[in-house]
């Protein structure tokens, strides 16, 4: 079954996680993915066990091993550069232009090449060359100091580089789109800075809208919620979070009462006005209550018995057994050839006719090598031979 990148070949000049990731995307629908490792290797120990974080970041790609700081190893790449339909990147821009690798250059090669580079604020503006570290750019959103409790240090949630590795990849597959109607190649910048902020789209574009506002610049008590039916969270009896969302409350108030034991006519609480506003404190005291009298198993299957807006607040254990989650491939179970039976995430987006596969797990550094220099550049096996024993290639 055909996939939609098939066609195309990108190079993998990535150092971070979301990166990686983002050319694993392509990768997963069909790119033939060319991680390039320099040489000389990385002295870095090598973790000991299963690499869990190479086999998701590297999954379904090639590896290169080349000494581009010598003659032949430029040569080579300058070969591989006029081959490759994609370069994602992470450099920066003077570590680029010291390897040969800034956009500027490799269009010389390449004229239609789609150029996707990961910045730290963005490719203009006077923090255009500050280096890519996604909790310095989260840090600058204004989200980081409304996530936790009041009194409580900001929180940094990690979410910016995921939401940067999809935006690289849309952003990527757009220019080939671009490419494909005119024939014409580009530079795409995502920053660290602006992928943090559609983190926080939500709250950003209502302070851009209202501007300052106690609400929006302030963390807000779980017990200060407008609403104690929606974005509201309350602890169960096993210390287990309890998490709502009924924002239109006399949908749900019918059901919902006689589920936490309350009057549905109760005259505290009989109209949406009084749950919200007039009797809001009451409510929240309520449910405090009422949800401490049971477990949080016991409530999510009351709410799946009546099919409520709400959950329970999970950690990392019930994804990684959740039937719903093998059904849909978020998580792979794999035969790993050193470490048996493995799971690793799987693929967030399921395409009915032409979904992702997983064909090869992380490669080990230089494996496709003498692969990539034959099929793709068209060297002989002679020339990979002295290209190896010179220590060029590896």
């Amino acid at each position: 079954m055909s996939r939609a990148l098939d066609d195309v070949i990108v190079l993998d000049l990535g150092r971070q996680f979301c990166t990686a990731l983002s050319a694993a995307f392509l990768a997963d629908f069909g790119a033939r993915v060319i991680r390039l490792d320099p040489l000389p290797a990385n002295a870095e120990p090598r973790p000991a066990g299963w690499n869990h974080e190479a086999d998701l970041i590297h999954r379904n790609k090639e590896s290169l091993a080349l000494d581009f700081r010598r003659d032949q190893g430029r040569a080579v790449l300058t070969d591989l550069l006029a081959k490759v339909d994609v370069v994602v990147t992470d450099w920066q821009r003077d570590e680029l232009a010291a390897a040969g690798l800034a956009y500027e250059r490799v269009r010389t090669i390449r004229p239609d090449i789609v150029y996707g580079r990961l910045s730290g604020f963005g490719p203009l503006g006077p923090d255009a060359a500050l280096p890519p570290i996604d909790e310095l750019a989260a840090a600058r959103t204004g989200m980081m100091p409304i996530l936790p409790q009041p009194g409580q240090p900001p929180v940094y949630t990690g979410s910016g580089a995921m939401h940067a590795s999809v935006m690289m990849a849309f952003g990527i597959v757009m220019a080939l789109f671009h490419r494909l109607e005119t024939g014409e190649g580009q530079e795409v910048d995502v920053s660290l800075f602006g992928a943090n902020m559609y983190g926080a789209a939500l709250d950003l574009q209502a302070f851009l809208a209202i501007g300052k506002g106690d609400r929006l610049l302030n963390p807000i008590s779980r017990l200060d919620v407008s609403n104690p039916m929606s974005g509201s969270l309350y602890p169960s009896a096993d210390g287990r979070w309890v998490t709502l969302t009924m924002p239109d409350t006399d949908r749900w108030w019918p059901v919902f009462s006689k589920m936490v034991g309350l009057a549905t006519d109760d005259p505290r609480f009989d109209t949406h006005d009084k749950r919200t506003e007039s009797h809001r404190l009451e409510l929240i005291e309520a449910l405090e209550q009422a949800f401490q009298r049971h477990p949080g198993a016991y409530w999510r299957q009351a709410f799946m018995d009546n099919q409520m807006s709400a959950d329970v607040i999970e950690q990392f254990d019930y994804p990684a057994s959740d039937p719903q989650v093998g059904a849909n491939r978020y998580i792979l179970e794999l035969d790993h050839p050193s470490f048996g039976k493995v799971k690793s995430l799987g693929f967030p987006i399921f395409m009915s006719d032409s979904t992702a596969r997983l064909e090869r797990l992380a490669p080990c550094s230089g494996q496709h090598g003498g692969q990539v220099l034959h099929e793709l550049l068209g060297y002989s096996a002679e020339t990979i031979h002295q290209l190896t024993a010179a220590g060029v290639v590896a």
